[in-house]
């Protein structure tokens, strides 16, 4: 037995623990930051701290579920204006607010443009991880969606093109014979390709080429 399986032997099977949910923090005081840091560990999750709009920026995204918790007063790029570079740069993060003033038309103005939550300073600890568990599961929603659509647009990518054009013909209700007459080629060959896109595709009937081919809006070759 070797040293690796001994071990295997002794702990059992080696596995890899799912990469933890990033809670970004972006506030200019330390202590608030430090507070969050702790709680933010507590429950779990991975935080990420930033003491201004411009160093959150700098940092690349997350490919995990993660949000945002946002200090609405920060020098330079205050929060309102990083929720609309967030807005434009990474529409996918949700966006959780923290003030220690309470102002109504910065909350209507923050919630209008998406944000999970407004919360003024202090706020119950449970509140905020409620907050951010809802938060979470927006963006572990989103990112499973991004994950479908680029799986789909990588399987009609393995498409060659004549079989792309099948595709287009049989999702807008032609039969074999009418694909035939349009692409020039034998009914025995459209049933051939079609055969190969169900099976690169991974669809199990002809409804679900169609679902399909409606999520990805494709511009189908026409010629060949």
């Amino acid at each position: 037995m070797t040293l690796a399986e001994a071990v295997e032997h002794d702990m059992g099977p080696s596995t890899v623990p799912p990469p933890k949910s990033v809670v970004f923090v972006v506030d200019d005081d330390i202590s608030v930051r430090e507070s969050l840091e702790l709680l933010i560990q507590s429950a779990g999750w991975q935080p990420e701290l930033f003491a201004s709009a411009h160093a959150f920026l700098e940092h690349p995204p997350a490919s995990v579920p993660n949000c945002l918790v946002l200090d609405i007063s920060l020098p330079g790029l205050n929060g309102l204006d990083l929720q609309k570079r967030v807005i434009g740069e990474r529409p996918e993060l949700p966006i959780i607010f923290i003030t220690g003033h309470g102002d109504v038309p910065k909350t209507v103005q923050a919630m209008k443009a998406g944000a999970v939550e407004f919360l003024t300073k202090p706020f119950p600890e449970d509140v905020l991880l409620d907050a951010i568990r809802q938060a979470l599961e927006r963006s572990r929603n989103v990112l499973g969606q991004s994950a479908e659509m680029q799986d789909l647009r990588d399987r009609y990518a393995s498409l060659t093109q004549r079989e792309q054009q099948v595709m287009k013909h049989v999702v807008d209700g032609l039969l074999n014979k009418q694909v035939g007459g349009e692409l020039g080629i034998s009914e025995i060959t459209v049933k051939a390709h079609r055969g190969k896109v169900m099976v690169k595709m991974k669809a199990h009937s002809l409804a679900d080429l169609v679902k399909m081919s409606a999520k990805l809006r494709m511009d189908f070759p026409t010629k060949g």
